[in-house]
């Protein structure tokens, strides 16, 4: 048994010993074989608590820092996990530390802190701004929130392109698709207009649907999600996903029967779930 303090027994082990970064590394490698993040695209952020982080790497070791697009004084003194920006997801397992970074948001809020990867120069991603605006913003409505996800949800992303992109319609047209939905994002689906990405204006748009939804869709491009955990972040595009496929599957052909609005109003009752107002015809 070795006898070193934690932070040096994990530097002489892998960078997978510490348990955020394998779970990063995990739910990157699971996105990339569904086939959600080709190339570089794609991009996590987990809120880590200082004790999680203190147990592993040394928060006084600052290796270098970082100007953020914009001052983030709501998020002062917070620890994150971020993906790189220009990383490919299916690199992230053999090579976390050059693919991921964990960060601290200077007490002042005007700074981002490197306490450990984004080796070799890595930058995080530039999607960072939207990331921070959605914390920001759901933290606000939701003390449990910690994860931001951003992929390229395969169907999600197609049915843009033949679905009104109205609100209501779109979250109805998936509440009626698998019969959890309703359940699982009862607050419904934010859309924005497409915008060009990586943009304070992009970020800033996403943010504001935050307040109301926990997923929103960028036609054309992809999703963002988020929640307490990872797992609760990456269920809730998974669902919003198979809805999607189903969707796709089904559009062309003639429907014999489908879950009626009255099914969604007892689903919901049984699972003591509120949907958003509006959507169903109460």
């Amino acid at each position: 048994m070795s006898t070193l303090p934690v932070n040096e027994y994990v530097t002489q082990h892998h960078s997978l010993d510490i348990p955020f970064v394998h779970e990063m590394a995990k739910i990157t490698q699971c996105m990339w074989k569904s086939g959600w993040d080709e190339r570089n695209g794609g991009n996590v952020s987990c809120i880590l608590d200082e004790q999680e982080v203190a147990a592993y790497i040394d928060i006084q070791d600052v290796k270098r820092t970082l100007q953020p697009a914009f001052p983030v004084h709501e998020l002062a003194g917070r620890y994150f996990i971020v993906t790189g920006s220009g990383k490919y997801f299916k690199n992230v397992l053999d090579d976390p530390a050059g693919n991921l970074g964990v960060l601290r948001v200077s007490a002042d809020g005007e700074q981002l802190e490197v306490l450990w990867g984004l080796e070799n120069g890595a930058v995080p991603t530039s999607e960072l701004p939207a990331h921070f605006m959605s914390h920001i913003e759901r933290l606000r409505v939701d003390p449990q929130h910690r994860v931001v996800i951003h992929n390229h949800a395969t169907h999600t992303l197609a049915m843009t392109f033949v679905h009104d992109l109205d609100e209501r319609a779109f979250t109805r047209t998936l509440w009626e698709m698998c019969t959890e939905c309703v359940v699982v994002f009862p607050d419904g689906i934010g859309i924005i207009p497409w915008m060009v990405p990586g943009s304070s204006q992009i970020g800033r748009a996403t943010a504001d649907k935050m307040r109301e939804h926990r997923a929103v869709i960028w036609p054309q491009h992809g999703i963002f999600g988020t929640g307490g955990c990872i797992d609760e972040a990456f269920g809730l595009i998974e669902t919003i996903e198979k809805a999607a496929q189903i969707y796709m599957l089904i559009a062309h052909l003639p429907i014999r029967q489908k879950i009626t609005q009255q099914e969604l109003i007892d689903l919901a009752q049984a699972f003591g779930v509120t949907p958003r107002a509006g959507i169903l015809e109460l």
